[in-house]
């Protein structure tokens, strides 16, 4: 486009005229047309309404005063017909009350009479313009709807007052919606679940300073129950203010059922070993006991080997009970209020003699003020349980371990740091994984499952908490164990 002028592979408008001055008519046509536009015209309203109904026009030249029907009232039946027709003025009053007025109800420019070929072509320019923004705008909204619509995720984005303005069909398909439209419509009347009405809620309340995606699992019942993964953030617009929320669905009832069943699986072979495994060690206990008649001292060798290794495969059940026990959900159910600093001062005295054993000094850091947490005492005392005996068993003779605590932010953060051998930068990753164990010539001779960081990580994680780890090798290695604290005013449920 130049100036106006479109080639003929341009976008060419439909321009209606309409006025019930003859010479009007005919002039704009004329100077129009060689512009290669297409140009129809009417004598008046009544005329211009019909055509109107008849077809779709881009953009309509509107005299404001006619007889019978005026500009005015073909102005608001255009807006109510096509409103995204672009509406030009021509008025011969060229009063600042009538322009007004006319652009309260909808109208894009006006051009006074008497007007020159120039403003003409000016004028119908700039509508075009507009036009084809509004086309680039109406196709990026249909591609845009279109890509989401292809997703298989569920998107459901809803304004400041929970009602939603775009949901794609996996969304709908998810909630069990298959019926009208769900736009306009409140999500309180789609869902019956209230939790994803609370997810919107908090991302609604989110300062314009806070970046923040509120992440939780929905369990929609209906023919089929449906495990959603929920995420929901905030919308905003270009001054920061929340305009609304974006959720996205993710379906994971297919993995929760897969991993139920890998559970029950665990849990059933575990059980089913442990007894005869117990059977086979009280048997060979009695054979060393000598009760069963004397034994070699080789035979009591081998009889000792095996029976350490028996006690290994135990303690892998144990800890596949453990695991199968937190991934049912149990020990984020059975929570009460722990005082953390009594028992960090307990794991510390309990694990001293052990660590005295290998000349490892042992000492405690924390305020007899350290805020109480509402957690699982058994998950509380197998996490440092785990995380104490594993800087005793992974450091050598005259080696220090130091617990220590704080509170940042809302969470206590608990440190366990040891001056022992150390974990390669390449492992630090894998350490939580299920029977990773990191082998190297200090530590190949030391037994475990490879369980015991994955339990703890397990455990901390179904607190709403969070584990890190630093390490250099020959100097040591810390973990932190990230606690939330309960929120203020909410003590009724730690009592």
């Amino acid at each position: 486009m130049n100036d106006g002028v479109l080639t003929s592979t341009d976008f060419l408008p439909q321009i209606l005229v309409v006025d019930d001055e003859e010479r009007i008519r005919e002039g704009c046509q004329m100077v129009l047309s060689e512009l290669n536009y297409k140009v129809d015209t009417a004598a008046d309203g009544a005329q211009g309404l019909r055509m109107i109904k008849m077809r779709h026009y881009d953009i309509i030249l509107l005299d404001l005063m006619m007889p019978m029907i005026s500009g005015f009232d073909v102005l608001t039946k255009v807006r109510d017909l096509h409103p995204d027709t672009v509406v030009i003025v021509i008025t011969g009053y060229a009063t600042i009350e009538h322009s007004i007025e006319a652009m309260k109800k909808g109208a894009f420019d006006f051009i006074p009479k008497p007007f020159d070929p120039e403003q003409l072509r000016a004028v119908v320019a700039k509508a075009i313009k507009y036009t084809r923004a509004l086309q680039d705008i109406a196709d990026s909204r249909s591609r845009l709807r279109m890509v989401v619509n292809c997703l298989t995720d569920g998107v459901m984005i809803t304004d400041d007052h929970k009602r939603i303005v775009l949901a794609n069909h996996a969304f709908q398909h998810m909630i069990g919606h298959h019926g009208d439209s769900l736009i306009g419509h409140n999500i309180c009347k789609c869902i019956a679940d209230e939790t994803l009405s609370q997810m919107i809620d908090q991302a609604l309340s989110v300062p314009i300073e806070t970046s923040l995606e509120i992440t939780k699992e929905l369990i929609l019942n209906g023919a089929d129950e449906r495990i959603l993964s929920s995420r929901c953030s905030p919308f905003r617009g270009r001054t920061g203010v929340n305009l609304g929320t974006i959720t996205v669905l993710h379906d994971i009832t297919a993995l929760k059922k897969i991993d139920q069943m890998k559970s029950d699986f665990v849990s059933m072979v575990s059980h089913e070993i442990r007894s005869p495994m117990n059977s086979l060690l009280m048997q060979i206990k009695i054979i060393l006991d000598g009760l069963a008649g004397d034994i070699t001292d080789k035979q009591h060798e081998i009889l000792e080997r095996a029976s350490g290794k028996i006690l290994n495969l135990i303690d892998l059940v144990s800890e596949l009970l453990d695991l199968a026990r937190i991934e049912s959900g149990l020990i984020t159910n059975e929570k009460e209020t722990i005082a953390m600093q009594e028992l960090l001062a307990e794991q510390v005295t309990f694990h001293r003699a052990g660590a005295q054993g290998k000349n490892i000094e042992i000492s405690l850091e924390t305020n007899v003020d350290l805020p109480s947490i509402l957690a699982n005492r058994q998950g509380m005392d197998e996490v440092f349980t785990n995380l104490i005996t594993n800087a005793i068993k992974y450091s050598p003779e005259g080696s220090t371990i130091n617990v220590s605590t704080g509170v940042e932010n809302g969470y206590l953060n608990v440190i366990i740091r040891d001056t022992g051998y150390g974990i390669p930068s390449e492992d630090l990753n894998r350490i939580f994984t299920r029977f990773y164990r990191v082998k190297d010539k200090q530590t190949r001779e030391i037994h475990g499952t490879g369980l015991g960081l994955a339990i703890v990580k397990s455990i901390v994680e179904a607190h709403h908490g969070n584990i890190k780890v630093e390490s250099e090798i020959g100097r040591g290695t810390a973990f932190t164990v990230i606690l939330p604290l309960p929120e203020l005013g909410n003590t009724d449920s730690m009592e």
